[in-house]
């Protein structure tokens, strides 16, 4: 009878167990199309939105709306393709891949799993240096909206980014113990609220200016005009540098793969993704399209590179002052997004390789006030403040490091977003070679490298111009 009895006791807790684990013995995923859509939206609605105006005050009224909707387009649908690939060698009922390089090497192989590893997570560095550069410029534009107001426009407000890079990094240090991406979600909320808002406000800023007295910005069909002001080559320079500003602006596929495994199994991931997908660059495209149009309106061909913390607005300086605060909290959300699978990668590989260090794997428990148990891991603990404090110390001696990005980006954006997407789904459909389709895939991918080329020479040209004048640690 007592045999029976723990028989019995013994498979309640297999089924509880079962319960609480995935097909494949993983912690079992609670994520939904709603969660996936806000880390979507945090990752690619950046403080970058505010900085279309100028990209369309580069190309006009015509080509302005038409590279946003094409590049609007490419992403969608290179990120339907690649959320096919998460499972191999079917869709649905595959085999589980936890990153993009696991599925490159289900799909490719070879060296372009390497290939694929060096693009993401190089990418996935410079973002995070580049947010931490960005929020701090956030903040030190409520400092300087707050002494314009006082003092007048003219003022000579300058005050340090540093102390707020120092700021940032101490948060980012309490918020990266965070265990994983699947204990993220109200994060990227909050974040994806934040985005909305301060987009939301300088849309309205821009409506504004843009129908209130004495308005006179200039605007035309094929954006800023070629004169004493602006030569020919440049003119072709700025048009290159915006086309790859907003192809870039789009690019997710970094993190996609990510995303898709904090889906619950059931309804197929891939579905889901493939909605969150749509939900987050629909959603993007209407707010870039808003911002960018009607920031240009505003302001015209003069318009700013970012037109909250660049000044394009003084006034009402409280709500600017909500919005840059706003772009500030978005930035703590979007640099978690990011360094979330560079922390998943390092951890994962020092636990293949020293499996038995206890200072590696043990994990202990704490009982949090209010938030119930949270599990402590020391290995954690020291990476990943080294890692933030690493980050926050390049932001600081190279505080021009938005050019680094933009050659980061120019790298990653055709192989992560375009190439391995379309190579990947060639490979699994049997696509035969010089086919309608294989040729039109070719074709988008081969453009595609045209653009990103393009925008790397422009990246270089702006490093050269930020290092000659180059001052480490100076302060404004």
């Amino acid at each position: 009878m007592a045999s029976t009895t723990t028989a019995s006791s013994l498979q309640i807790n297999n089924d509880l167990a079962h319960k609480n684990l995935d097909d494949d013995g993983r912690e079992k995923r609670t994520g939904t199309w709603l969660t996936a859509s806000a880390h979507i939206i945090t990752a690619v609605i950046g403080s970058g939105v505010l900085s279309l105006a100028w990209a369309i005050a580069q190309l006009g009224w015509i080509a302005g709306p038409a590279v946003l909707m094409t590049f609007s387009c490419i992403t969608y649908f290179t990120s339907t393709l690649l959320a096919d690939a998460y499972r191999a060698p079917d869709p649905v009922s595959g085999k589980r891949n936890y990153t993009y390089m696991d599925v490159v090497r289900a799909s490719l192989g070879g060296r372009k799993v390497q290939l694929c590893g060096i693009a993401q997570y190089v990418n996935l560095v410079g973002i995070t240096i580049g947010y931490t550069i960005t929020a701090s410029i956030s903040i030190v534009a409520v400092k300087k909206s707050n002494c314009f107001h006082d003092h007048g426009h003219g003022a000579d407000c300058k005050p340090s980014n540093y102390p707020y890079m120092i700021l940032f990094a101490v948060i980012e240090i309490l918020l990266s113990q965070i265990p994983n991406f699947h204990k993220l979600s109200w994060l990227s909320i909050l974040a994806a609220v934040m985005s909305f808002t301060y987009s939301l406000i300088g849309l309205g800023l821009s409506i504004a200016k843009a129908v209130g007295d004495g308005h006179d910005a200039k605007t035309t069909l094929t954006g800023a005009e070629v004169g004493p002001l602006l030569s020919s080559s440049e003119k072709v320079w700025k048009t290159f540098q915006a086309v790859g500003d907003i192809a870039f602006a789009y690019a997710f596929s970094t993190v996609l793969i990510e995303i898709q495994d904090t889906l619950k199994s059931y309804p197929p991931e891939n579905k889901m993704m493939k909605r969150a997908s749509l939900i987050g660059v629909s959603t993007t495209t209407l707010f870039y399209m808003l911002c960018g149009l009607t920031g240009y309106a505003a302001f015209g061909n003069d318009a700013p590179g970012n037109f909250l913390t660049g000044f394009g607005f003084y006034e009402p300086f409280w709500l600017i002052d909500f919005a840059n605060i706003c772009i500030a909290i978005h930035l703590i959300g979007a640099y978690q997004v990011f360094c979330q699978p560079i922390f998943r990668f390092v951890e994962k590989k020092c636990q293949e390789k020293w499996p038995e260090c206890k200072f590696i794997m043990a994990d202990h428990t704490i009982n949090v006030p209010f938030c119930g148990e949270y599990y402590f891991n020391m290995f954690r603990l020291v990476w990943r403040t080294t890692y933030v404090m690493i980050t926050a110390l390049i932001a600081m001696i190279f505080p021009f490091f938005n050019s680094f990005l933009g050659l980061i980006g120019a790298g990653s954006f055709y192989p992560l977003t375009v190439y391995f997407p379309i190579e990947m789904y060639i490979a699994r459909v049997k696509i035969p070679k010089f086919s309608f389709m294989w040729v039109s895939l070719k074709i988008l991918s081969w453009t595609c490298l045209v653009v990103s080329l393009v925008a790397a020479i422009g990246s270089v040209q702006g490093l050269v111009t930020d290092l000659k004048k180059y001052q480490p640690f100076k302060t404004e």
